[in-house]
């Protein structure tokens, strides 16, 4: 409805669909709740929405109207949800499975997508309906592709020990189930990936569909292995035109022995072009410069031997070096950052509500060739290095191995920083004369010639590259809006850590990549930015239909790492830092619609959560409906709000309450949903890292922890995710204390004790008492670890509120680089790693034996996995091409290899091989179809002949086993 003059009309927030893109209420909202309803209600809602789609030109002049009515609906829906509080946990999982044919005929093996997705999933949901009185069942909703279908619990998990034995139950039903309706040869194994898509032309589905079409314009694939529902295909058509070309996806080839693409590049060896003891990086959605040097065949990529070989140009090497913030003048206390520099007689544009840099810190960053006189940032902001004259030096170049003299904690306002002075002539000459005795690093890719840093690369062209990726996702239902955000914080720190540790994607388009995730792929395929939003030269003039006029410059694709952690917190003095802004942490580049903020601002939302509407409303809507624009109620409704939030996919997404649209539906409340994770080849591995993830959100709470990190590391760590075996051979950044320090402050040169090591050291704080509620025992979060500690009146402890404040000194808000190792068993006597601190937290709430058992199982199988003891799926799937009798040492996975592949991965999901290299010691139970579902005690009369030939069988007293 247009807006109606009122002194504030309130908006609504719910980033609520997850990857799937089709529906206004999605499908994962429906598992959060349980009453009479849930069966006829979840099929309802997960039906797609009826109507038309607007192709681009016609939907292009509603996208204005659409994002200013989106944000009036966040307004409203927050305003009248921001106050619930106590819900209990509730969770769900959703897992996602591709539908392949296998063919044989005279010896010759083909496995091509099997387009039946949509029947099979009716199919299934009508069964579903019939059984809705069984105690647990499974809802199926369509996916991207016509080959697939994502399912659910269709009832959530709760808040009882008990339910984590369901997960895996769940999950081995929904196997089971669609196993039942396949045909003969037909699969569904839980790949991330058909290994041959875009590779096999007309010939690569059930039925085959013509190459190429008007929705994709593709090279590789068709449009008709598009789901069919109009939305899918709007979306794709949509993406291509704001972009004003196809898609650009461009993975680094892996290099083998005959991999022919390499022969004429010199400097290789079997490694990456790093060596053996670094890892490739592939800086997915940033390679623009590439393609226009060397065009859709080839990309450039990095390694991550230093914390500072994260960082680079797009397209070429840069010398990162550290930078002492002295500005030597009467009043000067620091710098502003600048999110650009001066260009084309445009002065630099000051960062707001930013945590400047004060005189006496140290930046680390390069400087700019065609800007003199600037250097850009490790966290993408720009700074001047002297003053418009060139009398006033501000950055004065230092020794890498210099750290910052200023240790006092400030205090900023969300207007004004509250700078130092300068430092004195002696402490300057110092530092500045260190820099003669040490050369500053030379971090180029790869430290060798552009060749070697040039590599081959698999090229594709389509969203159904990405979009065809299968996946695990986990949604938390939290007890308030705070504690919604808190997580959604945390969780962002763990996304690419699990998603290195579920790494399942080794094979693309018919190629080993030298890159073992989806991710990037994904971030690619539905990159919808123009050449001037990604900062590339743009000579189409500014379209003031499109956000930004599809000028503002957009460091990251719409399907990316979150810009902006959400946790607000407070502190003692909460007046004054009631309005702050955590940039400590919050150190990227966060573009956002600058209107939309101050009228977020306006409406009473806090500056972070402005900040992270603004953040996502610099999008444009993909896919408009007709008779669905102004129609739609701005004041109870929220469908403009989801159509530009369900198509910002981030590695975690904050879910507000959906709006009530009648009194008997259902109460859902605030959720935080995890995104990273890659899909397993079985339901135990799937359940195991489901449940991991469920306790740590657990033992974060319980335990106060506190995991911030910057978010220009957390961006460094999902590059370094995607690296060849990352999870063995990879390091990533992480925080070394996860509770504050209690001796101490800096760790330079102070004793400092955290309450970690005081147990290592045998001194042991007192635990405070256990909550059972009926005999069951909860996953509870009301108590902390260690000594008690004070609360705020709504029962939240100090020490979390004021965790994203960064209050303690620099070590105790310290990071490094650790393995996964390290990070799940722990490192020496300051971090106690993550499984340990879920065995402590079971051990608190007094886990039942046979619980127990069962989680003990899955977090030694995560130990070993992380330790390398066991694989990955990516590393077996590499293994098991690489050993195939058909692979030529080239790169290249043929029909026979593919088919194999997923016939093992089959029947090693079904329980019918044995993969101790994947799963050690435990065993997958065979899973058949026949007993998908549930036998009633029937009592139907059978005929005389049934009579006999049962008693035929049984006269002769055969046991069971033998009869069957």
């Amino acid at each position: 409805m247009r807006h109606r003059e009122t002194a504030s009309a309130p908006s609504s927030f719910l980033l609520f669909t997850e990857r799937r893109i089709f529906t206004a209420v999605p499908v994962v909202l429906l598992f959060l709740f349980r009453s009479p309803l849930v069966s006829a209600f979840t099929l309802q809602m997960g039906l797609l929405k009826v109507g038309t789609p607007q192709p681009w030109p016609v939907s292009k002049k509603n996208l204005n109207y659409v994002r200013e009515a989106g944000v009036r609906q966040f307004i409203s829906t927050y305003n009248r949800v921001k106050d619930l509080k106590g819900d209990e946990l509730m969770w769900g999982d959703e897992i996602e499975y591709g539908i392949f044919i296998l063919e044989e005929t005279n010896g010759v093996k083909k496995v091509r997508l099997s387009l039946r997705a949509k029947e099979i999933m009716d199919t299934l949901n009508q069964n579903e309906q019939l059984l809705s009185r069984e105690t647990e069942g499974c809802n199926w909703v369509p996916e991207y592709g016509a080959w697939m279908v994502e399912a659910t619990p269709s009832r959530p998990y709760n808040a009882y020990l008990t339910d984590l034995l369901r997960v895996e139950r769940n999950m081995r039903l929904r196997r089971k189930r669609i196993l039942a309706q396949l045909k003969e040869n037909e699969i569904a194994p839980t790949v991330s990936v058909f290994p041959l898509l875009g590779v096999l032309g007309g010939d690569g589905s059930v039925p085959p569909v013509p190459v190429g079409g008007p929705i994709t314009e593709s090279e590789y694939i068709g449009d008709g292995i598009i789901n069919p529902h109009p939305r899918f295909g709007a979306l794709s058509a949509n993406i291509r035109e704001r972009r004003g070309e196809k898609v650009n996806i461009r993975v680094p080839l892996f290099h083998d022995k005959n991999t022919p693409e390499y022969e004429n590049h010199p400097g290789y060896t079997d490694g990456t072009c790093c060596g053996d003891d670094n890892m490739l990086l592939w800086r997915f959605g940033k390679g623009d410069v590439s393609r226009e040097k060397y065009g859709n065949g080839y990309v450039i990529v990095g390694c991550s031997n230093t914390a500072a070989g994260d960082f680079h140009d797009e397209g070429g090497p840069v010398t990162l070096e550290k930078w002492l913030v002295n500005v030597n003048c009467k009043g000067c206390k620091g710098l502003f950052y600048r999110s650009s520099p001066p260009q084309n007689n445009a002065p630099a544009v000051i960062v707001p509500d930013a945590d400047w840099p004060r005189n006496g810190e140290i930046v680390v960053g390069a400087e700019i060739p065609d800007v003199p006189g600037w250097i850009r940032l490790q966290n993408g902001y720009y700074l001047p290095m002297y003053s418009d004259d060139g009398e006033i030096n501000f950055l004065h170049k230092v020794s890498t191995k210099t750290h910052a003299k200023n240790q006092q904690q400030e205090q900023l306002g969300s207007v004004t920083p509250n700078f130092h002075q300068s430092l004195p002539a002696s402490d300057m000459q110092e530092l500045v004369l260190k820099y003669s005795l040490e050369a500053a690093v030379n971090t180029s890719f790869c430290n060798e010639t552009s060749m070697v840093n040039l590599r081959p690369a698999i090229h594709m062209d389509a969203m159904a590259f990405g979009m065809g990726c299968c996946c695990l996702q986990i949604t938390f239902q939290a007890t308030d809006v705070d504690e919604s955000r808190f997580l959604y914080d945390q969780l962002a720190v763990m996304a690419p850590i699990m998603m290195a540790l579920t790494a399942s994607t080794p094979v693309l388009k018919g190629r080993l990549a030298d890159t073992d995730c989806r991710w990037g792929v994904i971030c690619e395929g539905v990159d919808d930015r123009t050449p001037a939003e990604r900062g590339r030269e743009d000579s189409s003039d500014p379209d003031p239909e499109m956000a930004g006029k599809g000028r503002r410059r957009l460091y990251k694709s719409r399907y990316d790492s979150i810009s902006t952690y959400l946790y607000q917190g407070s502190t003692a003095e909460d007046s004054h830092m009631k309005n702050r802004i955590i940039n400590m942490y919050n150190d990227i580049p966060v573009p956002i619609d600058e209107d939309k903020y101050r009228d977020l601002r306006a409406a009473g939302i806090d500056p972070l959560l402005s900040q992270h509407i603004a953040h996502i409303f610099v999008r444009d809507p993909l896919v408009i409906f007709d008779g669905a624009v102004e129609e739609v109620d701005d004041e109870t409704q929220t469908e403009h709000f989801e159509s530009i939030q369900s198509t910002n996919w981030q590695t975690v997404r904050w879910k507000p309450p959906p709006p009530r649209n009648g009194p008997n539906d259902p109460h859902i409340g605030w959720r935080t949903e995890f995104r990273s994770m890659e899909i397993q080849l079985t339901d135990f591995e799937n359940a195991a890292f489901t449940t991991f993830i469920t306790l740590l959100t657990r033992v974060i709470l319980t335990f106060d922890l506190n995991l911030y990190i910057p978010l220009s590391r957390v961006d460094a760590n999902m590059q370094r995710a995607h690296g060849r075996n990352a999870a063995v051979k990879g390091k990533f950044f992480f925080r070394r204390h996860l509770a504050p320090l209690e001796e101490g402050d800096d760790g330079f040169g102070e004793q400092y004790t955290s309450m970690f090591s005081r147990a290592v050291n045998g001194l042991r704080s007192e635990l405070p008492t256990i909550h059972s509620e009926n005999n069951f025992q909860r996953l509870d979060t009301n108590t902390s670890l260690g000594s008690l500690q004070e609360v705020t009146e709504d029962g939240v402890s100090v020490k979390r509120r004021v965790a994203p404040n960064a209050s303690g000194g620099p070590e105790e808000n310290s990071y490094e680089e650790m393995t996964m190792a390290e990070i799940m068993t722990g490192k020496k006597d300051y971090f106690p790693g993550l499984i340990p601190l879920i065995y402590a937290y079971l051990d608190h709430i007094q886990c039942d034996s046979v619980t127990m058992e069962r989680m003990t199982k899955y977090l030694d199988f995560i130990e070993k996995r992380a330790t390398g003891q066991l694989l990955t799926p990516a590393t077996w799937i590499r293994n098991f091409i690489r050993s195939h009798k058909d692979y030529k040492f080239d790169s290249v996975v043929t029909d026979a290899i593919a088919y194999d592949l997923l016939v093992a991965c089959k029947e090693i999901g079904e329980g019918k091989r044995a993969a101790p290299e994947l799963l050690g010691e435990n065993i997958v139970k065979p899973i058949l179809a026949a007993n998908a579902y549930q036998k009633k005690l029937d009592s139907k009369r059978v005929n005389n002949s049934q009579i006999l030939s049962l008693l035929e069988r049984y006269s002769a007293r055969k046991t069971f086993a033998e009869t069957h």
